[in-house]
């Protein structure tokens, strides 16, 4: 996932690139990480191509050994996953003030406290921020999706819960208009609009099933033990909008990690 700043579980226990400090901390860094953690290394690059591309993470630091070492990598291809009764994801967003960031690998936007979460089987994850990759980092039968928005929660001990909407291309998208059209200028880390809220449940698909699975940050430090919730149906964007983000990001997607012997259930809706 690449999108506060990247959540890092902290050493203790606990950043898609998310180490996790208090959100008010991961806000202030600057320039801000795409997840929770990634902020804490900003001095070791990385990016999705090259010497320094997703098969090198491994090598930039010691903390992101589980980038290449780790066994519940993501992002992963959904194919054949266990259908059960699992309970439904309960979404609780309250508007917020309309910021976005650019975190050098993705756009963001962090959400301040009071900006509501979800609710899973009784526990309760509050949002931390959201960010986008072209294409999907998730696919499906492996299939890749044009975008997908990883939206980043995390619960009262520290813990994260990752929900994936998946974006097609289609119709233009009234939620993702005024966070694409204020993307920051190039150069710029910030750029916010003065009077402006979302509220990102109105950004999500009207069917809550899901596929769930024990995953990973997808950004370094690769952190595990993250929560993954990727919903089954999409959002669309138009052809425009998905070339706002390609002008500035044209790929920042990590290749698919092996399961190694991980189960993926699904809802049976």
């Amino acid at each position: 996932m690449n999108l506060v700043t990247q959540l890092q579980i902290p050493a203790v226990l606990l950043t898609a690139a998310l180490a996790v400090t208090l959100p008010a901390k991961l806000r202030a860094q600057t320039p801000p990480a795409a997840h929770p953690g990634e902020a804490e290394h900003a001095e070791h690059h990385w990016s999705y191509s090259g010497a320094t591309g997703p098969e090198h993470w491994a090598e930039e630091d010691p903390q992101f050994a589980a980038c290449g070492e780790g066994k519940r990598q993501s992002p992963i291809d959904i194919e054949h996953p266990t259908v059960k009764a699992l309970p439904p994801l309960e979404f609780d967003y309250r508007a917020e003030p309309l910021a976005v960031t650019d975190t050098g690998h993705s756009f963001q936007v962090n959400a301040p406290a009071g900006s509501g979460g979800i609710t899973v089987g009784g526990e309760r994850y509050e949002l931390v921020q959201f960010h986008f990759h072209r294409p999907s980092e998730e696919t499906i039968g492996g299939h890749h999706y044009a975008m997908v928005a990883h939206l980043v929660h995390k619960n009262a001990k520290g813990e994260l819960a990752v929900v994936a909407v998946l974006i097609r291309q289609g119709e233009a998208n009234a939620f993702l208009k005024p966070v694409f059209d204020d993307f920051p200028a190039r150069g710029k880390t910030e750029a916010s609009v003065a009077g402006a809220s979302i509220n990102v449940g109105e950004f999500l698909p009207k069917d809550r099933g899901y596929y769930t699975f024990d995953g990973s940050l997808t950004t370094p430090p690769c952190t595990e033990h993250v929560r993954w919730f990727v919903l089954k149906h999409w959002v669309t964007a138009s052809p425009e909008q998905i070339q706002q983000f390609a002008t500035r990001y044209p790929h920042d997607a990590r290749p698919t990690q092996a399961l190694n012997g991980r189960e993926v259930d699904a809802t049976r809706d």
